[in-house]
């Protein structure tokens, strides 16, 4: 129970991180907030891995899988988090929420080059998110708002970046590799922000709040909850509720940035969040726990 409720903690930090991302850029341009809250991020976790070094419970396999994997992993959390905070200019934080949560249903698809098994939940929860995703975000005509679109092409690259995470964690230790991917994306972020924006001093002071929120708690503080909780949490249950982050954007979107949903608009919620669900649960389990109660 109590690792089920860090993890509920941390799912409701990153929803809430929607509403700080989307008052960030009131006064910084998105690769400049993404820059400088990467970087914070990195700093934060400074302390946890030197206390995880003090107790020798870090490891790398080999300097070069820590610089193959930090940029690797690092460029992927760059283009997700661009692609997710430029898309946040156009569309709403509950829709980027929702959106952005596809993630979890398109890893295991996306596994599948990688020979990765995938059950018959999986495909049935993508049927039902991706009839989510049309009452959600496909207006007349069959087009897609363009910061849907941007928001969907960035949770192709969080299923991206959540594979190669599982690939390399088991190489070097995931503290050290998500300070290292934040580092790599925060410089990224704001070497393009030097070349295409304008970035001042009272922009960031302006920015401080949504910047605090978005670096130190929502980067450095869920992560760490989600570290201490997934050891001992079911994969599946940790799953299951950090995708309740959607959720919690949408209420953030609601009380503070005074966003508002259609009933078409909440119906494809509903069903994104049910095909998110359905795809972390194996039927059989399913099964089984009916027969359970059946009995």
């Amino acid at each position: 129970m109590p690792a089920n409720l860090l993890l509920l903690l941390a799912a409701a930090i990153w929803g809430f991180g929607f509403v700080a991302q989307t008052l960030g850029m009131e006064h910084l341009s998105p690769f400049a907030f993404n820059g400088i809250r990467f970087l914070m991020g990195t700093f934060s976790l400074v302390p946890l891995v030197w206390y995880l070094r003090r107790q020798n419970k870090l490891h790398v396999s080999a300097p070069k899988d820590l610089v193959r994997g930090s940029l690797l992993v690092g460029v992927l959390l760059f283009a997700g988090a661009s692609f997710q905070q430029v898309g946040l200019q156009y569309t709403t934080a509950a829709n980027a929420g929702f959106i952005t949560g596809l993630y979890i249903v398109l890893v295991p698809v996306l596994g599948l080059a990688l020979k990765h098994t995938t059950g018959l939940n999986t495909w049935l929860g993508c049927a039902i998110a991706a009839v989510g995703l049309y009452f959600l975000s496909v207006k007349d005509g069959m087009s897609i708002g363009y910061g849907d679109a941007l928001q969907l092409v960035g949770a192709l690259f969080w299923a991206l970046h959540i594979l190669a995470v599982d690939h390399f964690a088991k190489r070097i230790s995931p503290v050290v590799l998500a300070m290292m991917q934040f580092f790599v994306c925060g410089v990224l972020s704001l070497m393009v922000s030097a070349v295409i924006e304008v970035t001042t001093l009272d922009g960031v002071m302006a920015a401080w709040g949504s910047l605090f929120y978005a670096g130190l708690i929502s980067v450095g503080i869920a992560y760490t909850l989600q570290v201490l909780a997934q050891k001992n949490a079911h994969p599946a249950h940790a799953a299951i509720i950090l995708s309740l982050e959607t959720v919690f954007a949408a209420i953030g979107g609601i009380i503070f940035l005074d966003e508002s949903l259609s009933v078409r608009a909440l119906f494809g919620c509903g069903l994104m969040l049910l095909g998110m669900l359905i795809s972390q649960v194996p039927l059989r389990y399913l099964v089984k726990s009916r027969h359970q109660k059946v009995s």
